[in-house]
């Protein structure tokens, strides 16, 4: 750019030059007179001549100088620009001038990531004006040679600079008008000089490309103060870049100007033109205010006297050599002595002594550039990043920006940052207590702050809890004034049942079957698969055998379309016709015509059923949630008499029932609740007056339970093993025993009671000794050999014994006999008072003899009357306590070993609709006969071809032919076999079939399946009828055996109860060929009873 500068400079030259030559001929054209020929010459000719010629080249300098104007722009002259920081506008090059680098198409891919890093490396240069490598920059890249701006003399006065315009140097301005352009000006000859003004007005006005003036412009020819942006406003400009200031504009900074006297006391050796830039803070520091004044109103702390600068490298000059002899002038001793005045110092000594360094080093060019970039000011207005406020990041960067100008910063560094050493130097006393407190302070605020928050957040969770305490609260309300409506609609529609019973029962009306069981939340997820035990009552379709009566039966489990055929096959029998099934898409309903008995039940499931997969939800809650099936239901019974029949009664029935807006046929779930249990079904037996094993109820502490075992022990003392059971337990599962025959003082306590004998025994002081015993050995006895009867339940002794209290249970005896039968009646307790015995069996056990897996129909261990007596009694003590609808009585019968009397006690009392009723219907409707709990008799009717010959008196007419037959059956209502979930239900039927195992309907005797699922299939229900009980145990035997065979190999027998339940069968059938081959009286007969596995 300078080479460009330099041609413009002499084309204006050329231009003058040419005006200077025309005016001069024309000064020679007035003195001379020139004649040819003999003629004149013209000189007003050639003086028009002369003038056209310099309009014309006036006229080619104007359009030169604004072609000049138009593309040249130069930058401004910066003095010192060590020294100061001044911001030049940016100058943009025309493109024409900058060469199209752009790459061609098709020349290769794009750059490399090294080449664009050192393209935004170039840039960034390019950008940044002030950047040493910038001028290099711009010559390389874009050929424009920038003028050195920082070479300059250190003699020179200050340099010219022009403000605007494209030309540099001094500017004219003509006389009497203001200037029209600006270029440089041409150089006056001593002559012009003499000759004064007068001689150039003389001349005439200059043309306007030539302008000139004698007389200095007001526009000064140096560097204007271009001022960083934080010095734009006076009262931000610190004490050194004022002074600073005050300086290079050539004013007196202070009292001490450096050009009227010399520096007191001040080295030698630095009046030498070749001082050092390397000094110690304590040589040079003394002299320092000599050099630089401070500003009015500001006073140097006493401090800033303690270090000295000294030399320590003359090698390296401070100012540009001097010739011998020859001192620095003033202004520039000025110069160069500014920044070093003690208030820029201020912030290196202040850090030096607030941390005790005892030597450093200064540089003295570092420091010039610190003061430079503004960064010593900073540090001069707090403690030096020691003491001073701002954040700990702030404060150790001032501390590195300060400490960068040491030469030992390494060393300085180091000692700085020891933990403890600004309380070592000046002011460390002040400091740690300022430190201690500040922290104190911030403790004190911070525990207040945390205390201020935790009682926020107290404030929170206590408003959220109340808020969720108030809300549960209106929930609950809500669910208790649901319930309470639900309660009072219960009894009035309990009481519309009780009065208009008979006429229900003479009448066309629909039973609603609802097979749920409400046990406890506990108990639903103890028990697995509880929603195929829910479904083990299938038999209740079989209430259709009347005529009057339409069964709604809602599965607690998805039905397959082979399960639907089946049962519908199966209750189409009852009428000897073939039923074919519904559209899937909707109820199972049975549609054949020909068969009005299988259109009167439908099954239903509930639409929530898929929605609580995991939750074990009895299936009245599961209903309730349903809201369309209990739409069909409520359109199926619409103008019809109904009610519904439950199982375990939930308060979600009374929710159902009164969504269908139709009675319950069962009693409240409080009642059913309190009366289920085992404590519960004491207190019925003991107001009903019948027998009661000895036993103690309502046990809940330890203590309590070894008392009461005692005195019962010492009481009962031929009784040989005690039972457990929990109140809030169900088929055996809570039960445990444990024998007495384990006692180590059972054969003394024998003895004692053989030597009183047994009416002495009932007195007191003869039971104390046995009794003392018995009471130090009962905890160990228990704790030793007391089982469970389900390990699969209850592991150990310890954790049913932690249930047992939690829940409460019962104490009470086994029969003391080797022959026990259990025996089980179903009782139907009307609305109306009556009550009815609808089935009674024998019990057959399953693994143990606590466990029941189905039962043989009729009992035949108890008389008839002895029964009905005892069910009488029971039921009438339940009724008194608004017990309603079906109830399931267990009982046991022994022989008493010292009167050898019969005994029968009731043992267990369930309130719901039992699995035994279940099979029960399943068989009564399967032969069309009836059962005879009063007499135990099963009876099914057969026709005269039916009825096989009997002999009978001569005489007799075919009419007296008897037309009914006697049956026996054995029903196994639960049979498990993990294998069966691998066989088809068709598969199976046909195997059945390949062996026999079927149903005569002509005989009415035979193999009858209940199935429970159509998915896992590992569960069944089976019935076997046969003329008498032996024949029905052999078959029932028979077929488990050959079920097993068929669905078992050797190596995967499975898990089952086929073989426990075999076991007991078989122990069943050899006391039965025994008691058939003994002779016995009619009184004998009545007095054995069929025997149970013991």
């Amino acid at each position: 750019m300078s080479d460009i500068l330099k041609n413009h400079d002499e084309l204006g030259n050329v231009f003058v030059q040419v005006q200077d030559d025309l005016r001069q001929l024309r000064r020679s054209l007035v003195r001379v007179t020139v004649q040819s020929n003999g003629e004149t010459v013209d000189i007003q000719a050639l003086d028009t001549a002369i003038r056209r010629t310099e309009c014309v080249i006036r006229r080619r300098e104007e359009q030169y100088l604004n072609t000049v104007n138009k593309q040249v722009l130069i930058l401004p002259g910066i003095e010192d620009i060590q020294k100061q920081k001044t911001q030049i506008s940016k100058w943009r090059p025309p493109l024409e001038s900058i060469p199209d680098k752009r790459p061609q198409r098709g020349q290769g891919v794009g750059p490399s990531p090294g080449e664009k890093h050192k393209e935004a490396l170039t840039m960034r240069l390019l950008y940044n004006p002030i950047h040493p490598q910038n001028r290099t920059v711009m010559h390389k890249r874009f050929g424009i040679q920038l003028p050195d701006l920082r070479q300059r003399s250190g003699t020179s006065v200050a340099s010219h600079r022009v403000v605007t315009g494209p030309t540099v140097g001094c500017q004219a301005v003509g006389p009497g008008r203001p200037p029209h352009h600006l270029y440089p000006a041409p150089p006056l000859t001593d002559e012009d000089m003499r000759a004064g003004i007068a001689s150039l007005l003389e001349k005439g006005p200059p043309p306007s490309a030539v302008e000139l003036c004698l007389f200095r412009t007001p526009v000064q020819s140096k560097a204007a103060q271009l001022h960083p942006r934080d010095d734009s406003c006076s009262h931000k400009i610190s004490p050194t870049t004022q002074s600073l200031r005050e300086l290079t504009c050539g004013k007196d900074p202070g009292p001490f100007p450096l050009s009227q006297q010399k520096l007191p006391g001040f080295p030698a050796h630095l009046d030498h033109p070749h001082p050092s830039p390397f000094c110690s803070l304590k040589e040079l520091q003394p002299h320092l205010p000599a050099c630089s004044p401070q500003p009015s109103g500001t006073t140097l702390p006493p401090s800033t006297l303690r270090y000295h600068f000294t030399p320590l490298n003359p090698q390296v000059p401070l100012y540009p050599p001097q010739p011998s002899g020859t001192t620095l002038p003033p202004s520039t001793l000025r110069y160069h002595f500014t920044p070093l005045n003690p208030q820029c110092a201020a912030g290196v000594e202040r850090l030096l002594r607030d941390y005790a360094v005892p030597t450093a080093r200064v540089h003295g060019t570092r420091l010039v550039e610190l003061v430079q970039v503004g960064d010593l000011d900073v540090a001069v207005g707090g403690r030096g990043g020691a003491a001073g406020g701002g954040g700990l990041g702030s404060r150790a960067a001032v501390q590195r920006s300060l400490i960068s100008v040491l030469e030992n910063r390494e060393e300085v560094w180091e000692l700085v940052q020891r933990p403890g050493q600004r309380y070592r130097g000046e002011g460390g006393v002040e400091a740690a207590a300022t430190h201690i407190q500040s922290y104190w302070r911030c403790h004190v605020a911070r525990a207040s702050y945390l205390l201020h928050r935790r009682r926020r957040w107290a404030v929170g969770t206590i408003a959220i809890s109340w808020l969720m305490h108030t809300q549960l609260g209106r929930v609950r309300g809500s669910l208790q004034e649901s319930r309470r409506t639900h309660l009072e609609n219960y009894r009035i529609r309990a009481q519309y049942l009780s009065a208009n019973w008979k006429h229900i029962q003479s009448s066309r009306r629909t039973i609603i079957h609802i097979p749920s069981l409400g046990y406890s939340q506990s108990q639903r997820f103890s028990l697995k698969g509880f929603d195929i035990l829910q479904n083990v009552q299938m038999g209740r379709l079989c209430d259709v055998r009347d005529d009057n009566v339409e069964v709604i039966y809602v599965s607690p489990v998805r039905l397959g379309d082979d399960l639907f055929q089946y049962y519908s096959h199966l209750i189409g029998l009852f009428q000897g016709a073939a039923v074919e099934p519904r559209d899937a898409a909707g109820p199972r309903v049975g549609t054949s015509t020909q068969a009005p008995m299988s259109k009167r039940f439908t099954i239903l499931i509930p639409d929530a059923l898929e929605d609580f997969p995991t939750h074990n939800m009895c299936l009245s809650s599961l209903l309730k949630y349903s809201p369309r099936t209990l739409r069909r239901i409520r359109h199926l019974i619409q103008g019809k008499q109904a009610y519904v029949v439950g199982g375990v009664t939930h308060v979600d029935d009374l929710a159902v029932a009164d969504e269908l807006e139709v009675p319950l046929l069962g009693p409240e779930p409080a009642v059913a609740q309190l009366y289920s249990t085992k404590s519960g079904g004491r207190r019925v037996f003991s107001s009903a007056g019948v027998a009661v094993p000895p036993g103690q109820w309502d046990v809940y502490s330890l203590q309590q339970l070894h008392e009461a075992l005692a005195r019962l022990m010492t009481n009962h003392i031929l009784v040989r093993r005690w039972l457990f059971k929990m109140d809030s337990e169900m088929c055996g599962r809570g039960t445990a025993y444990c024998d007495v025959s384990h006692l180590r003082c059972f054969t003394w306590a024998q003895q004692v009671y053989s030597l009183r004998g047994p009416e002495m025994w009932r007195k007191a002081w003869a039971q104390e000794s046995v009794l003392v015993k018995y009471l130090e050995e009962v905890p160990e006895w228990l704790a030793r050999y007391a089982r469970p009867v389900r390990p699969s339940c209850y592991p150990s002794w310890t954790c049913f014994l932690d249930t047992f209290l939690r829940h409460g249970g019962v104490v009470e005896a086994y029969p003391p006999s080797d022959s026990v039968t259990c025996l089980t009646v179903d009782l139907f307790l009307q609305p109306d008072g009556k009550v009815t015995m609808l089935s009674c069996g024998d019990q057959l056990h399953g693994p143990s003899d606590l466990e029941t897996v189905g039962s043989s129909v009729p009992q035949n261990s108890v008389t008839p009357e002895d029964l009905y007596s005892v069910c009488l009694r029971v039921g009438r003590a339940c009724l008194s306590r608004c017990i309603t609808g079906h109830v399931s009585l267990d009982l046991a019968t022994f022989l008493d070993p010292v009167t050898l009397d019969q005994q029968l006690w009731a043992i267990d009392l369930d309130l719901g609709y039992s699995n035994q009723l279940a099979l029960t219907q399943l068989m009564l409707g399967t032969t069309g006969g009836s059962l005879d709990c009063r007499t135990s008799r099963l009876e099914v009717p057969l026709t005269s071809r039916e009825a096989k010959p009997c002999p009978h008196p001569k005489g007799a007419k075919e009419a007296d032919l008897p037309t009914v037959a006697s049956r026996y059956a054995v029903l196994g209502n639960r049979l498990l076999h993990t294998n069966l979930s691998m066989v088809h239900y068709s598969v199976f039927f046909q195997m059945c079939k390949a062996q026999g195992i079927g149903f005569d309907i002509k005989e009415k005797q035979g193999t009858v399946f209940a199935l429970h699922d159509s998915f896992e299939r590992h569960s069944l229900g089976m019935v076997t009828i046969c003329e008498d009980l032996q024949g029905a145990l052999m078959a029932y035997v028979r077929n488990l055996s050959v079920i097993h065979q068929e669905i078992s190999t050797p190596n995967m027998q499975g898990e089952t109860n086929f073989k426990d339940l075999i076991r007991e069968i078989e122990g069943v059938l050899g006391l039965t060929v025994q008691n058939k081959a003994q002779p016995t009286t009619e009184e004998d007969k009545m007095a054995v009873s069929l025997p149970g596995l013991n």
